[in-house]
């Protein structure tokens, strides 16, 4: 009898043991952030974004990390299959991941893709040594120039812009698709005559290769430019101030901004986790990167890009007064 009783007993406690064990798994949630190279400002972001949710992670349940990536296309796939449940994407490439255009056209649209918000802004930005002979983009027909690893949004927008400026193939049959953290090296050594990318500044990458040689920083502008501005509401005008050291003149061109997506099958409790996490700790974060020192906070919820915001964001950003008619 005494045996009897003593196995119910035991059957009763490792039944409440497993109770409390399901009911803490169930609390918990594991999420991943996809970023891009880590010479960018994506990585650091997601890098800090991770360390603010979990050093509360004991309050909420939300454990992060980041992933580093080739960028914005390969985020947004990942984040259509599932392999991610947040990625950092330019906002060109989410308006065309929404709508299924421009290089998500087979795939067609990504309908649950939810903004959260916005961060920097990303200028068209083209590096070239010092003592080279090219002075606009027009110059770099035929050049030995690194846009971008496919799958990144570099490669992406350059492809875009390329196809609106009307190049020939021979035009193009030099371009080379490096790696970030190639780029300093190949320009200074001679192996590429210039590269280009979608860069919030001040840039670890330019300066890194500012340190190895004389550079100079070409802008896009003009009528080409200026139609695509006309046209693209993805777009707008941008400017590279005197951040480097030798550079002369604010350098036009044009930008897009950087935005913080997810799937709309995304939990409310997290996607609030994660702005609450950043905004109640916002000056760390703005003093994480250069490139995020001017951040707004009213402009970062506002500003969020094509995909519709996310409940549990959109829910947050109303309850704080971020958002136009809402009260704190």
């Amino acid at each position: 009898m005494i045996l009897h009783r003593i196995a119910a007993i035991v059957t009763v406690l490792t039944s409440c043991v497993a109770s409390v064990g399901a009911a803490m798994a169930d609390d918990q949630a594991f999420i991943t952030i996809g970023t891009g190279g880590v010479t960018g400002v994506y990585y650091p972001a997601g890098g800090a974004t991770c360390k603010i949710v979990n050093l509360t992670r004991a309050e909420h349940g939300v454990r992060c990390s980041v992933e580093t990536s080739l960028g914005s296309i390969s985020n947004l796939d990942k984040l259509s299959e599932g392999g991610l449940d947040f990625g950092y994407v330019q906002s060109d490439w989410q308006h065309h991941a929404v709508n299924g255009t421009s290089i998500f056209e087979g795939s067609g649209p990504f309908p649950k893709l939810r903004s959260v918000f916005s961060l920097h802004t990303e200028t068209a930005t083209i590096v070239v040594p010092k003592d080279s002979d090219f002075f606009e983009l027009s110059d770099l027909k035929g050049a030995e120039i690194s846009v971008g690893q496919d799958g990144s949004g570099s490669a992406a927008t350059w492809d875009a812009l390329i196809s609106e400026f009307g190049w020939s193939e021979a035009d193009l049959a030099n371009i080379a698709r490096l790696d970030m953290s190639e780029l300093s090296e190949a320009l200074c050594s001679g192996r590429i005559e210039a590269y280009f990318v979608m860069v919030g500044h001040p840039a670890s990458i330019v300066e890194d290769t500012l340190a190895q040689c004389d550079i100079r920083i070409l802008g896009i502008d003009g009528p080409a430019a200026d139609v695509l501005l006309d046209e693209r509401p993805y777009y707008h005008a941008s400017t590279i101030d005197r951040f480097y050291e030798g550079q002369g003149a604010p350098v036009p061109s044009f930008g897009v901004l950087a935005t913080f997506v997810t799937s709309e099958d995304m939990p409310d409790r997290i996607v609030a986790t994660l702005v609450r996490s950043i905004l109640e700790n916002f000056e760390g974060f703005k003093r994480l990167h250069p490139a995020l020192g001017q951040l707004d906070m009213v402009e970062m919820v506002n500003r969020p890009g094509a995909a519709p915001l996310h409940n549990g964001a959109l829910n947050y950003y109303r309850e704080r007064g971020l958002l136009p008619g809402a009260a704190e």
